[in-house]
């Protein structure tokens, strides 16, 4: 767990015998507070997977009483039971936890992200509202929430919980250019390949439709974008910014930056370099049998076994897991858990130089794949075009090499 994650758990207990112990009593003092002011706090990417999106939090401070809390819906726990399986499943709980300000604007310090406040243009009841409406999901039977990243994450149920506590409708302004889910997460991952190459291998064809400005603001910096240029309105006080002002508290630090991305462990080759190497090794080791009339029965098992593998962990996502966007994912064709089946009746054949039909079987699967890539309404990962060459020379070296005259 990342240190500042046991400051803010010490906290939030902390939090709740006091400010929370009576919330009737502190929803009354909120509606006599006039000095309430609550804002939108958007941080920028970091280095860490989890971080390369930003994070988005909402701020509410009292100059009656000198409080200052952050309200904090991006929290989760590694330590949580069963984590890394209920994660794989899509049934990964985050929660709302309140940290006092001062903590908050340390832990992106220390990252070197910046941090923009963007103070919002509430009436006194209005802001009296929301801070009490986020004093009382922040409660222990309260606070936890179901996590999706693309409809229920730190940034939508930030603009939410606005929305429903302001004295009108929030607009926002429309925009001719239309993203898909990909595209944005794409312009996140840049620089991170095989972060980026995780989702798209991952991620189906329900990322690829173009979405509406509303799906656009599960992304931090698009939600600060939109809420720069929304309005209220619909109430007796006319139609006014959502936004009252905007400044940076925190300016990025690129040294910090630069700290951090060379801590963490990198891989030397790109998606595509692995790709590419790999068939290219696997051409050659193609031409080698084609010449020698012979198959390297090795090479079989482990292909299949790798392939299999992966097509496993597609299947069983697109299966079991509640994961937006993974059930309509065309990969399936070439990474699908069959090799696992005929391995064992491949590699006897290999060994006693027999035929077998799984490699024209294999072969035409493939051939009626690739003809459809270019027009298949998915974008693939950079690994599944090479892979699934590989995969096709294997499967016609096996087609030439037992059928040559002896």
């Amino acid at each position: 767990m990342h240190p500042f994650m046991r400051v803010y758990l010490s906290f939030i207990v902390l939090f709740v015998v006091t400010a929370l112990a009576s919330p009737s009593l502190a929803a009354q003092e909120m509606e006599d507070d006039s000095t309430l002011v609550v804002s939108l706090l958007t941080c920028s990417p970091g280095e860490q997977t989890y971080e390369l999106y930003g994070h988005t939090a909402l701020r509410v401070r009292s100059a009656r009483d000198s409080s200052d809390i952050v309200y904090n819906f991006g929290a989760f726990s590694f330590d949580q039971p069963h984590f890394i399986w209920r994660f794989v499943l899509g049934e990964c709980d985050y929660m709302l936890m309140p940290c006092p300000f001062g903590y908050f604007l340390a832990e992106y310090a220390y990252r070197g992200s910046s941090v923009t406040e963007q103070i919002l243009n509430l009436i006194p009841p209005e802001a009296a509202r929301l801070a009490n409406a986020l004093a009382t999901t922040a409660r222990p039977e309260n606070c936890v929430y179901r996590y999706n990243i693309f409809r229920s994450n730190c940034t939508t149920k930030a603009r939410d919980i606005i929305e429903e506590n302001v004295f009108g409708a929030v607009r926002y302004p429309a925009r001719a250019r239309r993203n898909t889910f990909r595209s944005i997460l794409h312009q996140f991952t840049q620089g991170h390949e095989w972060a980026r190459e995780g989702n798209d291998l991952l991620l189906g064809a329900d990322v690829d439709t173009l979405i509406t400005e509303r799906d656009e603001m599960f992304s931090p910096i698009y939600m600060m974008w939109y809420a720069d240029s929304a309005m209220i309105d619909g109430d007796v006080h006319g139609v006014r910014p959502l936004v009252a002002e905007s400044k940076e508290l925190l300016a990025a630090d690129p040294s910090r930056q630069q700290a951090e991305r060379d801590s963490l462990p990198s891989f030397p080759l790109t998606p595509v370099q692995v790709g590419l190497g790999a068939l290219v090794v696997g051409l050659l080791i193609a031409v080698w049998e084609y010449r020698r009339r012979r198959i390297l029965w090795p090479v079989d098992a482990v292909l299949m076994f790798l392939q299999g593998i992966a097509g496993l962990l597609l299947v069983f996502m697109s299966l079991c897991s509640q994961h937006p966007a993974v059930a309509s994912n065309w990969q399936v064709w070439v990474l699908n858990p069959l090799p696992l089946v005929f391995l064992p009746f491949v590699v006897r054949a290999d060994i006693r130089r027999q035929s077998f039909v799984y490699h024209a079987f294999a072969a035409g699967f493939l051939v009626f794949f690739l003809v459809l890539y270019a027009i298949l309404p998915q974008h693939f990962s950079q690994l599944i075009l090479p892979v699934a060459l590989l995969l096709l020379s294997r499967a016609v070296v096996h087609l030439l090499v037992y059928r040559q005259k002896p």
